[in-house]
């Protein structure tokens, strides 16, 4: 009688373990013929570049002609990881030149993305990953099932999580002003899986201090991309605000990845 159950459990774990390996080539099959499908290798080529680098610069101008000659800018000094937003008059058409200008060396992104087409959109036009202003679970799924890493902006812990579990592998906390750097301290505490990146309240001088109280990284708008600089055309003072940015980063070290 014991020999027969033997027998029969190891026949249900053989068949279990059939039915798990059918699943999984059949998942990957579909994931592989879908529309705008990347590699696991890219995926995870992303996800290193974060955590090397560790901070984003957000882009917003209320002009078209002042978008590129500010990422430019900031290009210059020192930012590896860029975010152009589609609030920004032509944004898709700058994302594809500097996408062909510095393929390889900086990473360009696209943010307030709003729904699956502009996510398409912006794939179409060379983004390397996608980032929301808020939590969108059809938009975080269709990212996952496309090896293509979103990063959804989410408010509470709870949201965080959720993004998480949805197959966000980084979560954009916004606006990570409220709380500030001893709020991610406790979530990142109590949630290790998480990797939070706080954008919106992140400073040129307190952005180290985000990374070292459990941030992933960080993205920065208005402190380095100052609305009265770019008024001005004054780019110079931003590259020196991308300087101070990166060597404050620089001293926290890189992220290991979860």
């Amino acid at each position: 009688m014991a020999l027969r159950l033997n027998l029969t459990a190891s026949k249900l774990l053989r068949q279990t373990h059939a039915k798990v390996a059918i699943a999984t080539s059949t998942r990957a099959l579909s994931t592989s013929s879908l529309d705008r499908s990347k590699s696991l290798d890219d995926y995870n080529r992303v996800l290193d570049k974060f955590a090397n680098i560790r901070a984003c610069a957000v882009l917003r101008t209320p002009t078209s002609e002042a978008c590129p000659k500010a990422m430019q800018a900031c290009i210059d000094g020192g930012f590896k990881i860029v975010e152009f937003t589609l609030t920004t008059p032509n944004c898709l058409d700058h994302l594809s030149a500097f996408r062909q200008k510095y393929d390889g060396d900086v990473m360009v992104g696209c943010g307030t993305i709003m729904n699956i087409s502009d996510a398409e959109r912006a794939i179409d036009a060379g983004a390397e990953f996608i980032i929301t202003p808020v939590m969108l679970p059809d938009v975080i799924q269709w990212c996952a099932q496309r090896n293509i890493v979103s990063v959804p902006g989410c408010q509470t812990p709870t949201e965080l999580v959720t993004a998480y579990r949805a197959g966000a592998p980084l979560q954009k906390l916004f606006p990570g002003v409220a709380g500030g750097p001893a709020w991610v301290k406790a979530v990142s505490s109590a949630l290790p899986m998480l990797s939070i990146n706080p954008t919106s309240g992140v400073t040129l001088e307190n952005a180290g201090e985000y990374l070292r109280n459990g941030a992933a990284s960080v993205g920065l708008v208005a402190p380095l991309f100052d609305p009265v600089a770019i008024q001005n055309e004054d780019w110079d003072q931003i590259a020196k605000n991308a300087e101070i940015v990166m060597a404050n980063v620089r001293e926290v070290g890189p992220y290991v990845r979860k």
